[in-house]
């Protein structure tokens, strides 16, 4: 079965093996099936099945566990012991996503008032009340459901029990019937008054800003942010101030009774203050005026400008002395490595370390400068969102700190170019500024006795004095966290494991919140139903965040390496114990995880863990992006969607009876299944590309791009063109449609088959099941797989 040649394709080759890849498991079917299995059936969280795939259009109901748009496991039935899960070689763990958007016909999640005494809890672990607990001695004790304590119930909360053992009032009390409820927090959980977040923009403005069109992108940019549409992208009553920098820092005066912005310029980097005591943080709408006359001036005001430093660090300061009183949400945009001022950086990128066990060190920050910077933002509620646009090394290692520490977004434009890339930069400020956003967060994660945490991965900050509370200065609707759990001792075989997350956090309105998420599961003893009630998805998520995380800390070739042991010895030990009664030349995979060594595979092609030579930024981006990731955005990432556009549908475009547009059926991520006459589209949350072949139809290009040929077409449109015919218009109907689902702007990529090799061969990269990337193709490491279970087996 070979096929192992490594080596980077210039042209996507169609799998050699004799295996039928028709006969593999393909997750398009699985997709398939559960889609089709929930059309018309509305998920029950109680129901202890394993919930709908997260790529699934689905429909929950919160029946006492919450909905598993917040929180998903590993698996849905906890090992009772530690021995099973070990031997199992199943990770136990969640992925929680606190804030995530439900779907539009779902329950939105309640609030409760408890007043000033706030929410009852557990007097001993702090547990928030929830469906679980239990009410005893006619209803004036309640039983905590994760260390079984009992807790008088105040005479305010006392009702009396059924002849069931139910509050007689239960229909009436959220709290005691979801899995999601929010608490509205009294004045101990705040620790200064709430209101709206401020917004801050920190332009910079040196040489390589003007000259590559990045600051004037980067004003219009924010204009749309704060005023397209009637309301603009920021929630009502915010503040926001704008300041630039290059090797000093300008303020400006932003006040609404000012005809033109005031600037104020601090030149001594080193003695960093802010020049205003108000006018620097204004409403928007108030100041409107001002500051579109601001945002407009600034690319003339700084055209001559040959000032090539841009003090970052500084400029980092600056914006801590405005927020830190306040809170909110930082937006910074930089260009360069900044190597004056407060933070100066070396360029530390060897080519020599790059491959070898000592890249790790180019993955961590080299100045404590700024991860004590991303600390304080921390301790003062402060989320960075950095906007990088290198042309060369910028070490996102460390500047990067400022966003992973402050649970911020990264995004990186790499050799900037207005044209390609301006559409990209707006529209992601534009959705990033608009999502359903909490700041000055504090999370922890609780489990029932006999279980722990033991790891938390993500970006986030958690103090060496508290390991148990997450700081989360800012988190937003697709900000997701990993949690790993440890067995303390033996578990009940015949009971239920508990877990609850609680979000502490000041929402878009400013009102202090806290939101608490449920989940019972049962425990079991054997082996069979960990695996039947594995989830693969959030299992790849994981361990995705875990492998980032091992990547500070060991060579990734022993990362590699230990996602393919680990592949094995899963599906190794599922064989042994659950289908040692076959035949030992059968491939037998646990239904639930079939498509495992396809998802391992993945993870060994992508960016952060790949072979070959590639930047440290590159890396480093991928694995601090992945740490964000939760599960619907994952499971696209490692496995994109391909959608042949050439023969949709006749009746493409209907609403079924959910209000959902249908999209059309996707194809497997092989050249194989390309058709030279065809047009495809491959997305996979961050990228979109729309692959033309070379043999098309005249009329299909005309009725799609408004030109007769191939060669015709331009590569450079970032915008599909309006023409007036169906198929034109259903193509960018799946095109709106998939945007609409991902939380990044994906911008589109025209590539022509045979005439664009460069377009093509990174297009080709995405290609997951064929050979690239110094890796096999899907059927090789199948085969690949198999044999190495065998050998496990035989040893």
């Amino acid at each position: 079965m070979g096929g192992q040649q490594q080596h980077h394709p210039q042209q996507p080759q169609p799998p050699k093996s004799k295996i039928d890849p028709n006969q593999i498991p393909s997750p398009l079917v699985v997709h398939d099936l559960d889609q089709s299995n929930y059309e018309d059936l509305v998920y029950s969280t109680s129901s202890r099945n394993v919930p709908p795939l997260a790529a699934t259009r689905f429909r929950a109901a919160d029946e006492g566990n919450c909905n598993p748009r917040f929180m998903r496991f590993t698996t849905y039935q906890v090992p009772c012991t530690e021995d099973v899960l070990t031997t199992s070689m199943l990770p136990l763990g969640a992925i929680v996503q606190p804030l995530a958007d439900l779907a539009p016909d779902e329950m939105p999640v309640p609030v409760v008032d408890f007043g000033e005494g706030g929410p009852l809890r557990c007097r001993r672990c702090r547990a928030y009340i929830n469906p679980w607990f239990n009410f005893t001695d006619g209803g004036r004790k309640m039983i905590c459901n994760l260390c079984g304590c009992d807790t008088e119930v105040p005479p305010e909360y006392f009702c009396n029990l059924d002849m069931a053992g139910r509050r007689m009032d239960l229909a009436s009390r959220p709290e005691l019937l979801y899995g999601a409820i929010e608490f509205r927090a009294s004045k101990e959980y705040s620790i200064r008054a709430a209101k709206p977040p401020s917004y801050v923009f920190a332009i910079d403005v040196s040489w390589n800003s003007v000259q590559f069109g990045i600051l004037r992108n980067a004003v219009q940019a924010i204009k749309g942010l704060l005023y397209e549409g009637e309301t603009g992208g920021l929630p009502k009553g915010c503040k926001v101030g704008i300041f630039t920098f290059d090797k000093s820092v300008h303020f400006y005066n932003l006040k609404a009774t000012l005809e033109q912005p005031h600037m104020l310029v601090v030149p001594d980097v080193n003695d960093m203050f802010v020049p205003l005591n108000e006018g620097f943080l204004v409403d928007p709408w108030e100041s409107r005026t001002v500051i579109e006359n601001l945002l407009n001036s600034l690319p003339s005001l700084f055209e001559g400008n040959r000032v090539s430093e841009s003090i970052l660090g500084a400029a980092a300061q600056a914006a801590m002395l405005a927020l830190k009183d306040v809170g909110g949400k930082l937006f910074m945009f930089q260009t360069t490595l900044p190597t004056h001022g407060p933070g100066a950086l070396k360029n530390r990128e060897d080519v020599k370390l790059l491959g070898t066990d000592n890249e790790k060190k180019l993955y961590e920050p080299q100045e404590y400068f700024w991860r004590k910077m991303g600390e304080d933002y921390s301790k003062h509620g402060i989320c960075v969102d950095l906007f990088l646009f290198p042309s060369a090394y910028i070490d996102v290692a460390t500047v990067g700190s400022l966003s992973s520490i402050t649970g911020g977004d990264l995004y990186v434009y790499t050799n900037f170019d207005a044209g390609r890339d301006g559409l990209r930069f707006m529209e992601d400020l534009k959705k990033i500024g608009r999502r359903n956003f909490g700041f000055e967060g504090l999370l922890r994660v609780r489990c029932s006795d006999g279980l722990g945490v033991s790891h938390h991965f993500g970006n986030f900050c958690i103090r060496s004095g508290n390991p148990t509370d997450v700081e989360l200065a800012g988190i937003d609707s697709q900000k997701a966290i990993g949690v790993a759990f440890k067995h303390e001792r033996k578990l009940d075989e015949n009971g239920t494991s508990s877990f609850q997350v609680a979000l502490l956090y000041t929402n878009f309105q400013g009102d202090r919140r806290i939101r608490v998420l449920n989940m019972a599961l049962p425990n079991t003893g054997t082996l069979g139903n960990v695996f039947r009630y594995a989830e693969m998805d959030t299992t790849i998520n994981y361990l995705a965040k875990a492998s980032c995380a091992q990547a500070a800390a060991s060579s990734l070739k022993a990362v590699r390496e230990q996602l393919t042991d680990r592949c094995v010895k899963i599906l190794a030990a599922y064989r042994k114990h659950s289908a040692s009664n076959t035949s030992p030349g059968q491939l037998i995979l646990p239904e639930s995880f079939k498509l495992y060594p396809l998802y391992t595979l993945c993870l060994l092609k992508c960016r952060a863990f790949r072979k070959g030579m590639l930047s440290s930024d590159a890396r480093v981006t991928a694995m601090r992006n992945f740490r964000n990731f939760g599960v619907p955005e994952s499971v696209v990432f490692f496995y994109p969607r391909m959608f042949a556009l050439h023969n949709l549908d006749h009746d493409f475009g209907a609403l079924d009876h959910r209000n959902n547009i249908r999209l059309p059926p996707c194809v497997r991520i092989s050249y194989e299944r390309l058709d030279p006459e065809g047009i495809f589209l491959m997305e996979n949350g961050v990228q979109m590309f729309l692959w033309v072949g070379r043999q098309c139809p005249p009329e299909l290009i005309n009725q799609v791009f408004g030109v007769q040929r191939v060669e015709e077409i331009d590569i450079k449109m970032r915008i599909l063109p309006v023409l007036d015919n169906k198929l034109n218009a259903n193509i960018r109907l799946v095109h709106s449609l998939c945007q609409l689902e991902r939380p990044r702007f994906m911008q589109v990529q025209v590539v022509r088959q045979q005439l664009d090799p460069p377009l093509e061969t990174e297009f080709a990269s995405y290609l997951v099941e064929d050979q690239n990337h110094e890796e096999m193709t899907y059927v090789d490491f199948l085969c690949f797989i198999h044999r190495n279970i065998q050998m496990e087996m035989s040893n």
